[in-house]
């Protein structure tokens, strides 16, 4: 990747250097910060800023196999159902099938038409705005620029003929560029476990087994892995990435959050209700 002329001028003034590639102009940023010029924070956005230009949609889009979608026909209740148990706030509607992407539906949208009790049953279709399609081959720079335009958070990537590949959001890209995001559904940092009703709960990928088997009364074995992140990606043999499930011994997880190097967060759904624990508050 060249250096823009304007970065090299700006830099030749500031410091008197004038780095030659990408590679010197990384490694005298992480010099600054070393020396106290530049905080650690300061140095990951830099650099994130600077791969975000390599990254292409491809590389962080949700596939099409672990979209979760609402189907233009399903009955409302349904769809509000899932509404509720994903946590998401946009979903694309699909038609007959996962090609055919009819736009996308805004969970306030939804949960509006339900507030002003109509007379009449609703219909998803109704509620439905237009998506944007994006190719896989774009550019993370050029597709957050159009994200910024439009003012869309969500789009549908297709490949070279047209097919659904997956999905992608302007979370996705500026998580690249500033690291996790975190919002109302995460965890605080003293705590690893959250109930979310009576099988579902939200997990910290680090949390030890034994907590995890303590909790839960389970019985998954220590011996190769200490947390039940390491667990999961064992199962998997790879890195998951985000919205994509595996089960054991009855257990279903989910990942919620992960980037290129692990898996921060899971939505865990046991196989039966599990009872309270003391002291944690009744979700219901």
């Amino acid at each position: 990747m060249r250096i823009p002329a304007a970065l090299r001028e700006w830099w030749r003034r500031t410091v008197q250097v004038d780095p030659r590639d990408r590679g010197e102009l990384v490694e005298l940023l992480r010099d600054a910060t070393r020396r106290g010029v530049l905080d650690a924070d300061a140095l990951a956005m830099i650099e994130g800023v600077l791969d975000v230009v390599d990254l292409q949609v491809r590389d962080i889009m949700v596939p099409r196999s672990r979209m979760i979608v609402l189907e233009r026909d399903a009955p409302p209740e349904e769809s509000l159902q899932l509404v509720v148990e994903s946590g998401h706030s946009r979903f694309p509607v699909i038609g007959d099938d996962r090609d055919q992407v009819v736009g996308i539906l805004l969970a306030k949208d939804l949960l509006r038409g339900y507030a002003q009790g109509r007379s009449g049953p609703l219909a998803i279709r109704e509620y439905v705005r237009p998506t944007a399609f994006v190719p896989e081959s774009k550019r993370l720079n050029v597709l957050l620029k159009e994200f910024r335009a439009s003012r869309k958070h969500m789009a549908i990537v297709v490949d070279e003929y047209g097919g659904v590949s997956g999905l992608v959001t302007i979370e996705d890209v500026i998580e690249e560029i500033v690291g996790e995001i975190a919002d109302e559904y995460d965890i605080v940092e003293d705590q690893t476990i959250r109930r979310e009703g009576e099988r579902q709960f939200t997990v910290l990928a680090l949390t030890p087994i034994t907590e995890f088997n303590d909790y839960f009364a389970t019985h998954f074995s220590e011996e190769e892995y200490d947390t039940i992140g390491g667990l999961v990606m064992r199962e998997f043999g790879r890195l998951p990435r985000r919205g994509e499930t595996v089960t054991l011994e009855g257990y279903e997880f989910r990942v919620l959050r992960a980037d290129r190097r692990r898996i921060d967060q899971l939505r865990v759904t046991a196989p039966a209700a599990v009872p309270l624990h003391a002291g944690e508050p009744d979700s219901g």
